[in-house]
């Protein structure tokens, strides 16, 4: 019992450090995440499973205990991984411990509960990626945004209690409409299922085992539930029109909290929808393959234009991360081997990109307490290692080679440009890449203006190098980045066969 144990680490930390002095607080929280990470990296050493949890591929280190009957279903404890969550289980516990270190100095009140709170929020976003059974699945999901609210209501900016209650408003109404849209597959499954296990649900679905619920016929209870779920996952990704909590969330919220935010939160969206719509309801998924795609293409021409506008750094990479997650909506909506596994992948790219971007624009807001562009300028002079770096992610971002961000978006475009799913696919391919150019256009001037030049700072607050703990975790990004552009198979082979199994779900019902 591999994960529940890595699980439990992070539940029984979270509740030692809420306990710890103050003082002790930021220390023993970093010790602690340090379990779930080292026990992640042991899973991926030893993960040998194949094809796709929901499709009938192996599930490795699963654990299914029956807990209790709802309506006559069974909900089990269920859990285990495959080539598509445990890349994102990676992903999670390598960044909590980098969000703990970059607290250190932002976060000196309440450092008990705010380091308890990102344990415990790590414990349940390994929930959300390790659940197998529905139910399960959907408490870890809600529990996640409770230590979220309060990280960003009680250690947020001047605004963070509207901040904090548009976050949660938002994602919690989504996830209702998302509950009914998965309920109704449920009830229209009738007898042909006998508990909430996604594998078997998701079976059931694909052999036609839909039937007729109060009279409506199963093709457009099918239909609905894919719109109410999609809508659900939307908010949470965010994509246009879903996407304005997001901007308030970030600029609020405290740089750890922001990079959990962009880095896993966002991710549980785009997770979410490639689990459930594209791989339970293809047919619905092909029958809106055009808005879809549509839908996708502005999320990166309008993120990235709304990104050229803003001032405040932190804006300018929250609304980077709405355009980033379009690509992952296009790569999903091909339904190629490399658009599905490309999306998966770039879910992984950004949220080391965005991750090292919000921490490096809070290691500059820590020295100089300003984020606008217009109140600072040749920051390169003073802070040479964190501005370096800082250059670096954004090269990233605009999707430098031999750079994860590279690797993640070639994969979408090579699986985007041919896509017998979608019409008119190098069309929409063609628009999304100049969401490439608009996003070196914002980048380009945001840094030339920031960080160099003759050096100025219109607040009185002395301008140095910053502390070892500031930018280790920024170094350790970048190296991560790095690594993976230059060999992305280290996680690529496993999520492209995990995602062969729905493209040929696709297939099989054209």
């Amino acid at each position: 019992m591999l994960l529940e144990a890595l699980m439990a680490a992070a539940f029984v930390g979270a509740l030692t450090v809420f306990l710890a002095p103050d003082e002790w607080a930021g220390r023993l929280a970093f010790a602690i995440s340090l379990i779930p990470f080292v026990g992640s990296l042991y899973l991926w050493s030893g993960f040998e499973a194949g094809g796709n949890a929901l499709l009938g591929g192996e599930v490795a280190y699963a654990t299914q205990i029956e807990w209790l009957e709802v309506g006559g279903r069974s909900v089990s404890w269920f859990v285990g991984l495959d080539g598509i969550s445990l890349p994102l289980f990676v992903l999670t516990t390598f960044l909590v411990p980098l969000a703990i270190l970059s607290a250190w100095t932002p976060v000196d009140t309440r450092q008990s509960q705010f380091y308890g709170l990102m344990l415990f929020m790590e414990a349940n976003l390994l929930g959300v990626f390790a659940a197998l059974d529905f139910f399960l699945w959907f408490v870890f999901w809600e529990a996640v945004l409770v230590p979220m609210y309060f990280l960003i209501g009680i250690w947020g900016g001047p605004r963070r209690k509207y901040a904090a209650i548009k976050f949660f408003v938002y994602t919690n109404a989504a996830s209702l409409l998302m509950f009914l849209g998965f309920m109704s597959l449920v009830f229209a499954l009738g007898d042909s299922v006998s508990s909430f296990a996604l594998p078997e649900i998701a079976q059931a679905i694909a052999a036609g085992d839909l039937s007729a619920w109060f009279g409506i016929p199963p093709d457009r209870i099918a239909m609905v539930a894919f719109l109410a779920m999609f809508l659900g996952f939307a908010v949470k990704v965010p994509i246009v029109p879903f996407h304005t909590w997001l901007p308030d969330a970030h600029v609020q919220a405290p740089t750890p909290a922001s990079v959990l935010l962009a880095g896993v939160l966002l991710k549980m969206g785009t997770y979410a929808l490639l689990r459930f719509n594209f791989t339970m309801l293809p047919e619905q998924a092909s029958m809106l393959a055009v808005p879809i795609a549509a839908i996708a293409v502005i999320s990166v021409i309008y993120g990235a234009m709304l990104a050229l506008a803003q001032k405040d750094l932190k804006r300018i990479v929250a609304y980077s991360s709405v355009s980033s997650m379009g690509y992952v909506i296009l790569g999903l909506i091909v339904f190629t081997e490399y658009g599905v596994g490309g999306a998966t992948f770039q879910m992984v790219a950004h949220g080391l990109i965005s991750g090292l971007m919000f921490m490096a624009v809070g290691v500059i807001y820590n020295t100089t307490h300003t984020r606008m562009v217009g109140d600072m300028a040749g920051m390169a002079d003073r802070m040479p290692v964190t501005v370096g770096i800082l250059v670096a992610g954004a090269f990233g971002y605009m999707g430098l080679p031999l750079m994860a961000g590279f690797a993640g978006e070639f994969f979408i475009f090579v699986g985007s440009l041919s896509a017998p799913a979608l019409p008119y696919a190098p069309v929409f391919t063609a628009l999304a890449m100049f969401g490439i150019v608009i996003v070196a256009g914002y980048l380009l001037s945001a840094m030339q203006s920031t960080l160099f030049g003759p050096f100025e700072l219109e607040t009185d607050y002395e301008v140095g190098p910053a502390a070892f703990h500031d930018v280790a975790p920024l170094a350790v990004l970048l190296v991560a980045i790095i690594v993976l552009g230059v060999a992305p198979d280290i996680f690529f082979e496993m999520i492209r066969d995990a995602a062969v199994p729905v493209v040929e779900g696709v297939t099989l019902n054209g």
